[in-house]
Parts: C-alpha cells; structure tokens; sequence
C-alpha cells in the first residue's frame, strides 16, 4: 500500500489550485464574454465548437451542453476538417475554437475557412498574443494559472477553466432565451432527467372508470372490472368528480353491497392530481396517502377528470 496521506495531500492540492484558478477566471471576465454571448445569438446557424486533444475533449462537452440547453451546437475535429468536414460549417454559423496555447497547428485550415468566409469566430486561448486570438472576433482569454501537474505540461487546470467558461456560456445563453424544464425535458427524453421531468399527462390513462351517484352498484363493480383499475370515480350531472369508490370502501360496506348506489358507498372529495404537474408529486402524492390511483383533472375545465393514474405506470417510466 503506498501513503495515503500523500495521495490525499495531492488530490486535495490539485482541487484547491483548480478552483483558485476559477475563481480568477470569475473576476476575470470582461465585455469579451458579452459580445461572445451576443455573436452566438446573432447566428442564424449553429456553434460549431472545435479544438485539438484536450481541448477537443473539453469542446465536445461544451457543444453537448449548449444543444441540451436551447442553443444548436455540434462539435468539428479540426484535424478531420482539413480532410472534407469543413464542410460541416456554413456561413451562418458561429465558431466556438479552444487552444490554451492559441498555436494548435491543427486549427489552421478551419481558421482560414472561417476567415474566408467572413464565420464570426470566438476564440478561447490563455496567450492574447497568440496566432488565434489575433484572427478572431471575439477573445476570450484565460487567465495566467499553473497547471496543477507542477510542471505546466499536462492539462488540468486550463482544461478546468476552459470547462467552465463553456458552462457560464450555455447557461447564460439559456436563461436568455428563458429555456424551461419542459423544453429541458423535450430534449432529454430518456435517462433519470427525462423521468423525473415527465408530467402526469404523458402517463395518465384518457379512458377513465366513472359512473354517477345514482348508479347501482352492481353497475358499478362492472365498470370496475372492465377498466381494470380497481377504482371508479363518481361524478355529478356536470361532470364533476364528486367522490371514488376503492378496494377499501366495498369491503367496508360489504353488507348489503349490491343493494345500494355508488353515491352511498364512495368517499367524497377524492385526492386529485393536475394534469400539468410532474409525475413525480403524483408519486408523492400517492405514497403519502398508500393509494396507487389518482383522478387527474383538468384546471381549465373546473376540475372535471381528464384522466387516471396508476402508481405502476409511473415506476415503469423510471419515475420514483
């Protein structure tokens, strides 16, 4: 076993030395960030991030993050541009280039592309003096921070800068175009995100077990059965939902069941669920109460039920 207390010292070290650099990059920041922010917006077509090794690890990640949030991007290799992918780009777009040292050999080709055909382009490099940040129109320069290596050889701390400028970017574009969870989820359909942002509507069943308080209740039972819900909800001469008649209600009013109407065995004033509210409060919701349906009403049509939903539906949507 090697010393665990020098690995300790330096991870720790590594995180502090990274984060100090953050915070400079924080303070550092100018009217280079704004008019970044203000060109992409300007763009008709898509950013079109791109850098060399690290950097092009960092730039797919910051493309992946602006699509996910509202504003089209894809990541270019620079080296595959030189060999047809330029063509990838179009003149409406917006070049997003990453070179902590501003000199990647690489960059050239898709530089002169965007130089010739006049694609603003925004360059992020830690040297103001460097071949890309004199060709952009936008620079966005990094501050002076060592790399956390100790010899200033491997990326770390640039990559970490780099990382987060590119999040400051998307989430300032986002919260400019006031980018919501529902266009979120839109884009994230799949995965933990997509099922918690899933909304009761997507889950609830339209072909609902109801009958009125008049109804007798050997009706009523059928209509249990045939819906297969194990519930059915009472509604008034409007459409109202008046109450619900559960598992528990029958066997509380065993007696005599058959004998009496919907009315006389429902419990009044059943627990409901908007349509428009996350399927997780639904889940919530049931736990709380150890029911597994809720009615689902519709808050533009005076409550009236629109729907149903069972507990099972939303934990095969991964909602829990």
């Amino acid at each position: 076993m090697g010393d665990t207390t020098a690995y300790l010292d330096t991870a720790r070290r590594v995180i502090r030395q990274e984060a100090d650099a953050l915070t400079l990059l924080a303070t550092s920041l100018g009217n280079g960030f704004e008019t970044a922010i203000e060109t992409i917006l300007a763009a008709k077509g898509r950013v079109i991030v791109t850098g060399m090794g690290k950097s092009g690890h960092i730039a797919r990640k910051i493309a992946a993050t602006l699509a996910s949030t509202g504003t089209p991007a894809h990541f270019v290799h620079p080296a595959e541009a030189s060999h047809g992918d330029l063509g990838m780009i179009g003149t409406q777009d917006v070049c997003l280039v990453l070179s902590n040292s501003g000199e990647t050999p690489e960059l050239a080709d898709l530089i002169a592309y965007s130089r010739r055909f006049q694609i603003p382009m925004i360059g992020v490099a830690s040297n103001p003096d460097s071949s890309l940040i004199r060709a952009c129109d936008v620079a966005l320069i990094l501050p002076k921070a060592a790399e956390a290596c100790g010899h200033g050889i491997v990326p770390t701390t640039s990559t970490t800068m780099t990382l987060a400028l590119g999040d400051a970017l998307a989430i300032a574009l986002m919260e400019h175009r006031a980018f919501t969870a529902d266009n979120f989820r839109v884009l994230h359909p799949g995965g933990k995100l997509g099922a918690r942002l899933t909304k009761v509507r997507d889950l609830m069943h339209k072909d609902m077990p109801l009958v009125t308080a008049g109804t007798p209740m050997r009706e009523a039972l059928s209509e249990i059965t045939r819906k297969g819900f194990g519930v059915v909800g009472v509604v008034d001469a409007q459409g109202i939902l008046t109450g619900i008649i559960t598992d528990g209600d029958l066997r509380r009013n065993i007696d005599g069941l058959l004998d009496k109407t919907a009315g006389e065995i429902m419990t009044p004033d059943p627990l409901t669920i908007a349509e428009d509210a996350l399927a997780e409060k639904a889940v919530a919701r049931m736990d709380e109460r150890a029911i597994t349906c809720l009615f689902v009403r519709n808050p533009a049509e005076d409550g009236r039920p629109c729907g149903i939903l069972k507990i099972q539906d939303c934990l095969r949507a991964g909602v829990v």
